[in-house]
C-alpha cells in the first residue's frame, strides 16, 4: 500500500480551488477511478507503504486501497465542492464561504450520508484507514457518522478517526447547542485524534483553563474520554514570546510493548495574524493527519511541521491580500482566500519556523 498520504491530502485541498465553478455540480457517489500517470508517480520524498494506522472537518474517509493509492471521502464544510478522490462529500454545501456578504447552500442530512455509505459498500470500496470530521450542524448526521466509524473500526481495528469538534470559540457556540452532548458522549469517545480550541476543550471536559497545568489536566481528561492524541489548537494562556504570539498545546499517549502507557506533551507558540481566514481549521486538520502519519510516535515533530505549514500558507496569503488591497486598505474576504496552490512546496516540505517545547 502507498504511504503518499500527504500528496493525497494536498490533492483534496487543491481541488477546493480548481473546481469553484462547479459548486452546484456536486460530485455524487462514483466508483474508484484509475489514477493518471502523473498520480501514479510517487513524489521523491514519499515512503514505501501506506500505514494501517494513520489519521485525519464534515467527514474525510481515506481507504486502505491497493498499493497504488489511498482514497478520500470529504464531507467537511467548504466554500466549494471538493474533487472526488475518488469519493468526496461536503456536510455543508455553500457558495461562497461565510466570510462573504451573501452565501447559500444546504446541510447534508443523515439519510443522504447513509445512502452514500450504502452505495460505497455496494461498490466494495469501504475498506478505510482514515476518517476526518469537522463542522456540521445536524445531530442525526453526527450520530450517523459515529455509527459508520464504529462499523469501519470493526472491519479494521487500526482505522484512525480524527475529529475537529467544531462547537464555538471565544466563549460562545456557533453551532446548535444540541450538538454538544452528541460530541461529548458519542463522537469524542470513538475518536483517536481531536483538535479542539480552548473553548471546545473546556466545554467537553467541564474544566476551565487558566494555567498550563489546567491545560494538561484538560488534555488528560480528554484522553480519558477516548482519544490518544489531543491538540488544543489555540488558547488564552500567556505566551512567553510576547503578546504577538498564541499558545497551543498537544498531548499524545503511547502504548509500550509491555502494555504500559507513556505520554508526550508539547507546547508551541505561533505568531498571531490580524486577519480572518476561511479554511484554516480544515488545513490544520489535514496537515495534522499527514504529519502524524509520517511521525506517528513524535507529536513534537508532527506539530512543528503542521504549525509551520500554517505559518507559510497564512503569511503568503496575507502578503498577497495586502498587495491586492493596496496601501492602507484592509483586505476583503476574497483577497484572503488561502493561497494553497502557491504554497504547495511549503506544504510538502515546510521549513520549520515554530518549534515545540516538551512539557511535563
Amino acid at each position: 500500500m502507498s504511504s503518499n498520504i500527504l500528496p493525497r491530502v494536498l490533492k483534496t485541498l487543491f481541488c477546493n480551488v480548481f473546481v469553484r465553478s462547479l459548486t452546484w455540480q456536486c460530485y455524487r457517489l462514483r466508483p474508484s477511478v484509475r489514477p493518471s500517470s502523473a498520480e501514479q508517480r510517487e513524489p521523491p520524498w514519499s515512503a514505501a507503504s501506506c500505514p494501517s494506522r494513520a489519521t485525519s472537518s464534515g467527514v474525510t474517509w481515506a481507504t486502505r486501497a491497493p498499493r497504488s493509492r489511498c482514497r478520500f471521502w470529504d464531507l467537511r464544510w467548504t466554500p466549494s465542492t471538493r474533487c472526488s478522490f475518488p469519493i468526496t462529500r461536503d456536510s455543508v454545501r455553500v457558495r461562497p464561504p461565510s466570510g462573504y456578504s451573501h452565501w447559500k447552500g444546504q446541510v447534508l442530512t443523515a439519510d443522504e450520508l447513509h445512502v452514500l455509505y450504502e452505495g460505497i459498500k455496494l461498490n466494495n470500496v469501504h475498506q478505510y484507514d482514515y476518517v476526518l470530521t469537522g463542522y456540521t450542524r445536524d445531530t442525526s448526521f453526527l450520530e450517523m457518522v459515529v455509527d459508520i466509524v464504529q462499523e469501519l473500526k470493526r472491519a479494521n481495528p487500526n482505522l484512525v478517526y480524527v475529529c475537529d469538534p467544531v462547537l464555538g470559540d471565544h466563549g460562545s457556540m456557533y453551532v446548535p447547542q444540541n450538538l454538544y452532548p452528541v460530541y461529548k458522549n458519542k463522537v469524542v469517545p470513538v475518536a483517536d485524534i481531536i483538535t479542539p480550541n480552548q473553548f471546545e476543550a473546556e466545554l467537553l471536559t467541564g474544566k476551565n483553563i487558566s494555567t498550563q497545568k489546567d491545560a494538561v489536566e484538560v488534555m488528560d481528561l480528554l484522553h480519558a474520554m477516548g482519544p490518544d492524541t489531543v491538540v488544543i489548537t489555540s488558547s488564552d494562556l500567556p505566551p512567553r514570546l510576547g503578546d504577538r504570539f498564541l499558545v497551543s498545546l498537544g498531548s499524545q499517549r503511547h502504548v509500550r510493548p509491555d502494555g504500559s502507557r507513556t505520554t508526550q506533551r508539547v507546547r508551541i507558540e505561533v505568531p498571531k495574524v490580524d486577519a480572518v481566514f476561511v479554511g484554516t481549521g480544515d488545513l490544520f486538520a489535514a496537515m495534522l493527519l499527514a504529519w502524524t502519519h509520517h511521525y506517528p510516535n513524535d507529536l513534537k515533530t508532527a506539530c512543528e511541521k503542521t504549525f509551520s505549514v500554517m505559518h507559510h500558507v497564512i503569511q503568503r496569503t496575507i502578503s498577497y491580500a495586502h498587495e491586492l488591497a493596496g496601501p492602507g486598505r484592509r483586505p476583503s474576504p476574497p483577497q484572503l482566500e488561502l493561497r494553497m496552490v502557491q504554497s504547495k512546496a511549503d506544504i510538502e516540505d515546510p521549513a520549520i519556523v515554530t518549534e515545540a517545547t516538551v512539557i511535563s
